[in-house]
C-alpha cells in the first residue's frame, strides 16, 4: 500500500502589487511587453492614447508601423472600424464606446468582441478580428487597457 506524506514550510512571497523591478510601474511593464511581443496586441492609456502596439498588431489592424500610431488616440491613429451591416459603414459614436479596448477602460472588467477593420488599400478585403481586453490598474485605478487580437 502506498504511503504519501505532505509537509508544509514557510515560503517567502512578496506582498501583492510589490514591484519586481526597481523604478518600473504596471503601465511601463506592460508597455515594454507589448512593444516586444510577437502576438498582435495593443496598450492604451485612460485617455485612449496608444502607449504600445506590437508589430503583429499593426499588421493585423492595418495601422502601418508602430511609431506611426504610438502617442495618438486609438481611433485617430488610423484604426477605422466598420459595422457588421451589409452597408459596412464606419461605426457611430455610441457604438465606438462598446469596442473591447474602450469598454475595458470604462467598465474596469474584461471585454471581448469582434471588430471589423476597414482595409487600408482600396481593393483589399476588410479584416475581422476577435479582441479580448483587460483593464490595466495602476495605483488602484484603471490606467489603461491591454488588448490581444486574433484574426477570425
Amino acid at each position: 500500500m502506498a504511503h504519501v506524506e505532505l509537509s508544509l514550510s514557510e515560503v517567502f512571497a512578496p506582498a501583492g502589487g510589490t514591484p519586481t523591478e526597481p523604478g518600473c510601474d504596471n503601465i511601463d511593464r506592460w508597455s515594454a511587453t507589448v512593444s516586444s511581443a510577437h502576438e498582435p496586441c495593443l496598450l492604451i492609456d485612460a485617455e485612449t492614447l496608444v502607449l504600445a502596439v506590437s508589430t503583429a498588431g499593426c499588421e493585423l489592424l492595418q495601422l502601418g508601423a508602430p511609431e506611426n500610431v504610438i502617442g495618438f488616440p486609438l481611433l485617430d491613429g488610423g484604426l477605422r472600424l466598420l459595422d457588421f451591416t451589409a452597408y459596412r459603414g464606419e461605426l457611430a459614436e455610441p457604438e465606438i464606446d462598446k469596442i473591447p479596448p474602450l469598454l475595458a477602460l470604462t467598465s474596469g472588467r474584461l471585454a471581448r468582441g469582434l471588430l471589423r477593420i476597414k482595409a487600408a488599400m482600396k481593393d483589399a478585403p476588410d479584416a475581422t478580428v476577435d479582441a479580448i481586453s483587460t483593464p490595466v490598474v495602476a495605483d488602484g485605478t484603471v490606467a489603461g487597457s491591454l488588448t490581444f487580437f486574433s484574426e477570425v
